[in-house]
């Protein structure tokens, strides 16, 4: 699977200087520790557990577990008999016993420029014991879902580090995202409280959150699941306003949020923020009254660490679970190794906090390691498009890690923008959550990196916790676009149609052999969708969604989604959710989403609709159309093109093919077989009509 030697031609090699202090410094070694992850994994993976603190120790073997739909249950059990806090581990361990207290845990740099704080690991415990204390005050308890809808700020990562103290479950839901999304996410793992913020600045635009928030209550309530409880942090406001009532009482009134270790440079409006007394409680007078001290709350390996919703191929939203052994050690060991942690690195990834990116590589695995990260609140073009470069400069970054979709648009600017700044700190360059295209891994190289530092391009995704397709900084040799080789006990394989692996150059549908600690449990309250999702396409494999092409070299490339899903700005999108949210508009009788290139967000979205006899497509209607996802799914999911479709390709038993779609939309002429084409006019008449794309 892995070649004996790397290849020498056509890659691009790391420095000698990064080999030196690197933890894998050569090509021989990545190999030879591959090697022992998979024929000895118990051994390999129970090394690394002597870093952390587990109150009991495992019993039986380190990991077990069954891919085989066909043999029973699936099943994927790491460390079982241990018992550990995966908070005690980033932050008591790093504070007590590795003597990190004063070292800064992160620098928080918001929207706008100035406005910046730094928490230490002492600091940052201290703020989680008092939030798990007033968590505990208000009923919550080890097993409770909590569901999180925060800007990104430090309270972010201290509202889900006080539930994994206390052993809660976690589930954090994306700022972007729409009422309607949070509240369908809010009865599908049955919260009993919600966290949320006043509001917050993207760029010039305001998001007041609390405003969704209350919304998304409602539609909770009309839903028969009436949450009891909202805490809401002041960002942005002042005090906050009874929306028709008297001021709440003091004992549930929010004070002036305290500005200690915060310079804010510029002011701007601030939103009316609505207040019910009868749910509403204030983060501030809550944290007043709270014990700094918070006895962690040990749990069993297998205990629940966080539900993360990913898109759905069937349009509803899946509950991912993650458990708290295999993924701490997991989330910590990619980190370590595909960015070279080194202790006085400065450490910054660019995404956001909800997706499962900012769990593993913002959160859990920096925080781990004794790591020092950047949070950023704002835009990578807001002031202006040289931002993440000042940020670079003004921390000393050595480790960055960002989106494909945030390269591409800075290309458009430009070298200019990024060569007025130093850069002089960075080390090692990463991307994440879709496949980079070469042109823009040869910008990011050349460019921001000016070809001293090597490029970790990682697949991975919401399901497998952590890394699992990546180069390594110093031992593996890359090729621009290519995900390299696999991680540390992790097998995988190429099959085709028919389930049979692909040996040598192949291309087919990538698949994993058997699981690593990080791996995803279960869908929430849904094993069975778990399994028909993962394990029943081919039993004996965990199925990605994802086709791969493996080349001569060993070297592993992701082609893009097998199944119905969008891959916008590195983000997973269901066409049936947007398909869904289409149809509830009343004019709308059918509606078709696929994918069409686009050059900065990778894909955008190219909706086919079908309207009810006797009305007419016009461009009110497109633009209450676009407003419609936003409000069901989120702005992530606006529609960039609505084309007019009085018939839709099908097949004879009604099928819509979306193939077809997929080639009108990319303007390719270039069919193919349609002769199950229930009516073959139909393709023409959409190609006269298509929309004007721009790739």
């Amino acid at each position: 699977m892995i070649p004996d030697k790397a290849p020498q031609e056509d890659v691009f090699h790391c420095s000698e200087d990064l080999k030196k202090e690197s933890h894998i410094p050569s090509f021989e070694k990545y190999k030879e520790l591959y090697t022992r992850s998979i024929e000895n994994p118990d051994e390999f993976w129970g090394a690394i557990a002597k870093d952390f603190f587990w109150k009991t120790k495992h019993t039986g073997c380190f990991l077990d577990y069954n891919f085989d739909v066909t043999k029973g249950e699936i099943f994927v059990k790491c460390m079982e008999g241990a018992t550990t806090n995966i908070c005690y581990n980033l932050l008591d361990r790093n504070v007590h016993e590795r003597k990190l207290g004063d070292k800064i845990a992160f620098f928080w740099e918001g929207n706008e420029p100035g406005d910046d704080l730094t928490v230490t690991y002492r600091e940052l415990l201290q703020k989680v014991c008092r939030f798990a204390n007033v968590l505990k005050s208000q009923g919550v308890k080890k097993g409770d879902r909590v569901s999180i809808y925060m800007p990104m700020v430090v309270e972010l990562v201290v509202a889900m580090l006080a539930c994994a103290r206390i052993g809660a479950v976690h589930s954090i839901v994306f700022a972007g995202f729409s009422a309607e999304s949070l509240c369908e996410r809010i009865i599908d793992s049955q919260c009993s409280l919600l966290i949320t913020a006043d509001g917050f600045y993207r760029g010039d635009k305001l998001i007041n959150l609390k405003l969704l928030a209350d919304e998304a209550l409602q539609k909770c309530r009309d839903k028969g699941f009436p949450l009891k409880t909202c805490i809401m942090l002041k960002h942005l406001s002042k005090e906050p306003e009874a929306a028709g009532r008297q001021s709440p009482p003091a004992k549930r009134a929010c004070p002036d949020l305290e500005q200690e270790k915060r310079k804010v440079k510029k002011t701007r409006p601030v939103p009316k923020v609505p207040w019910n007394p009868d749910v509403d409680l204030c983060w501030h007078s809550l944290m007043g009254g709270a014990a700094d001290e918070c006895e962690p709350e040990w749990c069993e390996s297998e205990d629940p660490l966080f539900i993360l919703y990913t898109s759905g191929s069937t349009g509803k939203p899946k509950g991912v679970l993650h458990t708290v052994s295999g993924y701490l050690l997991y989330a910590a060991t990619t980190f370590k190794l595909v960015f070279d942690h080194q202790p006085d690195d400065v450490y910054w990834c660019t995404a956001d906090i909800g997706w499962i990116t900012g769990h593993s590589y913002i959160t859990y695995g920096p925080l781990a390691n004794g790591a020092t990260s950047v949070l950023f609140e704002g835009l990578p073009t807001y002031p202006d498009v040289g931002r993440m470069w000042q940020i670079v400069d003004k921390y000393q970054v050595t480790k960055f890690y960002t989106a494909p979709t945030a390269i591409r648009l800075l290309m458009k600017y430009g070298s200019d923008p990024v060569q007025k700044h130093n850069r002089k700190s960075l080390k090692v360059l990463g991307t994440v959550g879709e496949p980079i295209n070469p042109e823009a891994w040869q910008w990011y190289h050349g460019v921001v990196g000016e070809k001293r530092c090597p490029i970790v391009d990682t697949f991975w995704q919401t399901e497998t916790g952590g890394h699992v397709l990546t180069p390594l900084p110093a031992a593996t040799p890359t090729k621009p676009g290519s995900a390299t080789f696999p991680f540390f006990g992790v097998v995988p394989a190429i099959l085709n149609e028919s389930g049979e692996e692909l040996e040598g150059p192949s291309e087919g549908y990538l698949v994993f052999k058997q699981p690593w600690p990080g791996v995803m449990r279960s869908v929430y309250g849904n094993h069975e969708r778990f399994e028909a999702t993962y394990f029943k396409k081919f039993p004996g494999y965990y199925v990605t969604g994802d086709g791969c092409r493996r080349d001569k070299d060993g070297y592993y490339w992701i082609t893009g989604r097998i199944d119905d899903m969008l891959n916008v700005s590195g983000h997973l999108l269901s066409t049936a959710e947007v398909e869904s949210a289409l149809v509830e508009h009343k004019s709308v009788a059918e509606a078709a989403v696929v994918s069409c290139p686009h050059m900065v967000k990778g894909e955008s979205l190219y909706c086919f609709v079908t309207l009810n006899d006797g009305v007419a497509f016009s461009q009110a209607l497109e633009a209450e159309l676009r407003k419609q996802v936003r409000e069901k799914i989120g702005a992530i999911a606006t529609p960039d093109y609505i084309q007019n479709a009085p018939g839709l390709p099908k097949t004879r038993s009604g099928k819509i093919m979306r193939r077809v779609l997929r080639k009108i939309a990319c303007d390719e002429k270039d069919m193919g077989d349609i002769s199950t084409l229930a009516d073959s006019s139909v393709v023409d008449e959409l190609f006269r009509n298509r929309c004007a794309t721009t790739v």
